[in-house]
């Protein structure tokens, strides 16, 4: 077995993918490669690869919607390598999670660089989340933080994206009132009032893990401050 980085190819060009996947096996990483969308969430979940090149345009799906897939349950660090080169197709792609945009077409010390920029970043992140707890339990509430699963009970329940970044934020500081203001920072970033967008996630998020939404167990309300996840129900 290879301790090299693996590196998911998604481009359906034969030839920038073999040139792609030389350069990479040139600087001592290990890759794979995915001509259709399909294709990439399927060796994305079967080769659990360290990172993704990913092309937007790819035959059977759009790249946008390949990410939006993988976000649902993966965490792995993505790079947009597009032709596309608007700004409002970088920002939604890195909205949507993508780590990284670079246009074709690109320079090979560049694309190395913001690889080597995003496995570094992802490693340290890795490592933090390494010194807490993986696993949140409270009542029927199980949340797996490697696995990036949550249950209640034996039932898995699926998230948004966003829905399920603002669980994560109020289980890490279960116990603790979050004001609104606070999630709104650490969800959408600084100086951005998504005060609506918040309302109407954790609306959402209650009906999928509350039994009575209009009475909650896990994630009360403090009236006019915030939210706070529950310790024991």
């Amino acid at each position: 077995m290879t301790d090299k980085p693996l590196i998911l190819i998604v481009e359906d060009d034969q030839t920038i993918s073999k040139f792609v996947s030389t350069m990479l096996s040139s600087n001592g990483y290990d890759s794979v490669c995915a001509g259709t969308g399909k294709e990439a969430l399927s060796l994305a979940a079967s080769h659990v690869p360290d990172l993704v090149l990913l092309d937007l345009g790819l035959p059977d799906a759009d790249g946008i919607e390949v990410l939006q897939a993988l976000r649902q349950w993966s965490a792995t660090p993505v790079i947009v390598v597009s032709a596309r080169g608007r700004e409002r197709d970088k920002v939604e792609a890195l909205d949507l999670g993508a780590d990284d945009y670079i246009t074709k077409p690109f320079g090979n010390s560049e694309l190395m660089a913001r690889i080597r920029t995003a496995l570094r970043h992802s490693f340290v992140k890795s490592e933090m989340d390494r010194t807490r707890s993986a696993l949140f339990a409270v009542g029927e509430l199980n949340i797996d933080y490697e696995k990036r699963t949550v249950k209640l009970g034996s039932e898995v329940v699926h998230f948004t994206p966003t829905e399920y970044k603002i669980l994560i934020l109020l289980s890490r500081h279960a116990g603790k009132v979050l004001t609104h203001d606070f999630i709104m920072r650490e969800i959408w970033g600084p100086n951005i009032n998504e005060n609506q967008a918040l309302r109407a996630n954790m609306a959402n998020i209650r009906r999928k893990l509350e039994k009575n939404p209009a009475q909650p167990r896990y994630i009360l309300t403090e009236v006019g401050v915030g939210y706070r996840m529950v310790e024991e129900v």
